[in-house]
């Protein structure tokens, strides 16, 4: 992509500076003259006539200061329409620009529709203009696309609009047409305006033109632009100057006769390779690649869009994680009172396993919320030191197990008799297992089956594996599982499912510790395993001291 500055945005900002100047000075005029007219009526007060030499002064002061700011205003209104110009202009032609074209474009479009009428465009591209370029060169084009400009707009009702496209190509707007064939007598108009400016140059010139009409051939500017330069190439097809309509009726329309007596179609080819494909090349090509620059910006500004919506759901979680915390405090100390009463009520103790367990639900809830948007804002931590995984695993597994035991879910391990020592925050490593036991718990029915183990992999790794015989993950949902609040349809409301960033933090968590995580599946109904896998020390970890920030 060319990075040279926009003269035109140099200019429009050098205006604008300019214009925020002389409103500076407008100003001052407008205070000095305040000034000046409390000084008149002063002095009127204080001499009691007119004539009196400090009220002449006054007024000749007050005479020059009008002056000098109707001068200063008649400068800012003079640069406001250039910069108004310059921002609607082509800067080589001065005829109207794209975006100027575009705008009468919609109003053509809206007068038609409340009249019934057609509009008509026109699209012309100048067959030879490269040999011009080429044989005379880029100043002597540009002098050409000048003249060209001028007769092109001197051809047309002051009404219609003549906007340059780009390059040698130029959009004629007819605002009204009665019938389609009107766009026919101008197009030949067009074309034999361009061939007498051919007479005077070296090069002969002559022009295609490809014509669509509205409402026939589309309802808006894009279309209808897109199908008049796709008739343009048809009618280039045919040979230089002459003009094609997108639709059939009225079939293409050829010039009889030759509108210039040296403008010979262009039949030399270079090795088989004619000038007229190497135009249509050519333009292909540019068309292409605008179109990739601008799906390049639009992509761009969808994804500084997704960063923003991210950060700002980032932050309202953490808002609300905290606004949680603040009904736990009470809830926990009810907790605690319930298992403290003496009562023989059958009831308080299934009351007191409820708020209880409610309560963990809670708790983990927060936690995941205030981790994701850690997550999200770069200010996750982890405490490091070494610390044996078989030992955090085989705690994580018994802080679980009674909550599978109530589902009659079934849990079964396979750990290696040695340790497995990993640099890390015991926290949070034990936060990965635990999340992991909880997430294949929630996706299995009553009576399920979760197996976990753990291994050495390759001699610098351990890798532990934790599977289920659940609802499974679908083909759909498996690439975006870890993303966060992301949750299959069939999974949705199944046995507590939560809010779907567990597995997000999960993610964040082993990757903050050097390692991975993949997860697999074989679909709806059979099951889900995931695979973390960790350096083991010496071999890949940081032996960062404490406090080192997760990157």
């Amino acid at each position: 992509m060319n990075d040279t500055p926009d003269p035109r945005s140099a200019a429009i900002d050098a205006a604008e500076h300019e214009l925020a100047r002389l409103g500076g000075q407008v100003d001052a005029m407008r205070a000095v003259l305040i000034r000046l007219l409390q000084d008149v009526v002063r002095a009127e007060g204080e001499l009691g006539h007119p004539s009196a030499p400090d009220l002449v002064e006054a007024n000749e002061q007050l005479v020059v200061a009008a002056l000098l700011s109707q001068d200063n205003a008649d400068t800012a209104a003079q640069a406001l329409d250039d910069v108004s110009r310059l921002a609607e202009h082509d800067a080589l032609t001065q005829l109207p620009n794209r975006a100027l074209m575009l705008d009468r474009f919609a109003q053509a479009i809206a007068n038609a529709k409340r009249h019934g009428s057609r509009a008509a465009l026109l699209f012309l591209d100048l067959d030879n203009f490269k040999q011009i370029n080429d044989t005379l060169g880029h100043a002597a084009g540009d002098q050409t696309l000048k003249r060209v400009a001028n007769r092109l707009a001197a051809s047309v009702r002051t009404v219609d609009t003549v906007s340059r496209h780009g390059g040698d190509e130029f959009l004629i707007l007819l605002a009204e047409v009665s019938q389609p064939l009107d766009a026919a007598v101008i197009a030949e108009k067009l074309i034999a305006a361009v061939a007498d400016e051919g007479r005077d140059g070296e090069a002969p010139l002559m022009a295609s033109i490809g014509i669509s009409v509205f409402p026939d051939d589309g309802e808006d500017a894009a279309t209808l632009i897109g199908r008049a330069d796709a008739a343009m190439y048809r009618a280039k097809r045919g040979g230089p100057g002459g003009f094609a309509f997108h639709g059939k009726t009225p079939a293409p329309v050829r010039t009889q006769e030759p509108l210039c007596a040296d403008a010979a179609p262009l039949t030399a080819s270079v090795e088989g390779f004619d000038a007229a494909d190497h135009e249509r090349t050519h333009a292909h090509l540019r068309e292409a690649n605008e179109r990739l620059v601008l799906a390049a910006l639009d992509a761009q500004a969808l994804q500084a869009a997704a960063e923003l919506a991210q950060r700002r759901q980032a932050d309202f979680m953490a808002e609300v994680a905290n606004e949680l915390r603040n009904p736990m405090a009470p809830i926990r100390i009810a907790t605690t009172m319930l298992g403290r009463l003496r009562t023989d009520e059958p009831l308080l103790p299934r009351v007191q396993a409820v708020v209880t367990s409610q309560m963990a639900q809670m708790a983990r809830l927060m936690a995941d919320l205030l981790d994701s948007s850690r997550v999200a804002s770069g200010a996750l931590k982890l405490e490091r030191r070494v610390v044996d995984m078989v030992g955090i695993i085989d705690a994580s597994m018994s802080a679980f197990r009674p909550t599978m035991d109530m589902r009659g879910q079934r849990l079964d391990a396979n750990l290696p008799p040695h340790a497995l020592p990993v640099n890390g925050d015991p926290v949070r490593l034990a936060q990965i297992v635990g999340n992991l036991l909880d997430n294949a718990s929630k996706h299995t029915h009553d009576g399920g089956r979760i197996a976990l183990s753990a291994a050495v992999a390759n001699g610098d790794f351990m890798m532990m594996a934790v599977s289920d015989s659940g609802i499974g993950i679908t083909p759909h949902t498996l690439p975006k599982v870890f993303d966060p609040f992301v949750q299959d349809t069939h999974a949705i409301g199944f046995n507590g499912v939560g809010l779907g960033i567990g597995l997000t933090v999960v993610r964040a968590l082993v990757e903050a510790h050097g390692g991975s995580i993949v997860a697999s599946s074989a679909g709806r109904g059979l099951g889900s395993r995931f695979v973390v896998t960790l350096p083991l020390v010496g071999h890949g970890a940081a032996d960062g001291g404490a406090s080192s920030p997760a990157r």
